[in-house]
């Protein structure tokens, strides 16, 4: 038996009055979308100007029902596909738990794209500044992983090894921490240090180019730690779920920057 830390047993409800209950995870999104908000009304006045911070106020409501909604329905086609056979009804059951960070970033390019035609915006332009908040909310999500004792890493001899309630005696990465640093803190940093350089703003596409690239190579590393879901194990070639779907991301990303890379700069407004 290889030494292990204890798991800080932390209750997964933060407040609860009668049937009433705040769950870390709910406060996690709650809070992910109010300081990316904060931000994102900032960051699109930036030169040059892509919206107003009204017009960031008015997408709040798209994009929560993009990351809800997408994000549910993309965990039932990519990690639960039984469930539109078994009991397709039980998509809508939100509080089950349940949800994909690619399907959720699907419904929030949905939601981009009808909002910007709406208000008469560029698309990807706008989409530059608002990729810049992400990561708080991939952050605090990765934390809320950790506190409930989910999705935990693959056994490990590593010193900082735990032993996760429910995922039997080995000790094992802690891997929803290594991922709030890698897709969280370690992305949200790189986008803040190229967000307020004037000619990367210039350049439309390259900020979601970045994110979309860096998440995916964030992603793939972090799921050689984490301990695949147990009714899918590993597929093609030995990888994941979320190695496969960060495939994709990386190479619409890459192609994202250098077409913004190679074309004009967009100039100040």
């Amino acid at each position: 038996m290889f030494f292990a830390l204890p798991f800080p047993m932390i209750d997964p409800v933060l407040v609860q009055i009668g049937p009433f209950a705040i769950r870390w995870y709910a406060l996690a999104y709650i809070a992910g979308i109010v300081l990316g908000w904060r931000l994102a009304r900032r960051l699109v006045v930036l030169g040059p100007k892509v919206a107003t911070p009204e017009q960031v106020d008015d997408f709040v409501t798209w994009v929560t029902l993009g990351i809800i909604l997408g994000g549910r329905f993309g965990y039932v086609i990519f990690y639960r596909p039984d469930i539109f056979l078994r009991a397709p009804w039980e998509i809508l059951y939100l509080w089950q738990g349940g949800m994909s960070f690619h399907g959720g970033a699907l419904g929030v390019i949905v939601a981009l794209y009808f909002f910007t035609r709406r208000q008469g915006l560029d698309w990807v332009a706008f989409s530059d500044r608002v990729v810049c908040v992400v990561p708080i909310g991939i952050f605090l999500g990765r934390l809320a992983n950790f506190i409930n004792g989910e999705l935990w890493g693959r056994v490990a001899d590593v010193p900082w090894a735990m032993v996760f309630p429910g995922a039997g005696p080995d000790p094992r990465h802690p891997s929803q921490l290594y991922q709030a640093g890698l897709e969280g803190l370690c992305l949200f940093i790189l986008l803040m240090v190229l967000v307020y350089r004037p000619s990367v703003r210039a350049r439309v596409g390259v900020l979601s180019g970045v994110f979309l690239a860096g998440y995916g190579v964030a992603r793939f590393i972090g799921e050689f730690f984490r301990q695949p879901d147990a009714h899918l194990g590993f597929l093609f070639a030995g990888a994941t779920m979320g190695q496969l779907l960060s495939l994709p991301m990386m190479a619409v990303g890459v192609w994202l920057v250098l077409r913004g890379s190679r074309a004009a700069p967009r100039q100040h407004s």
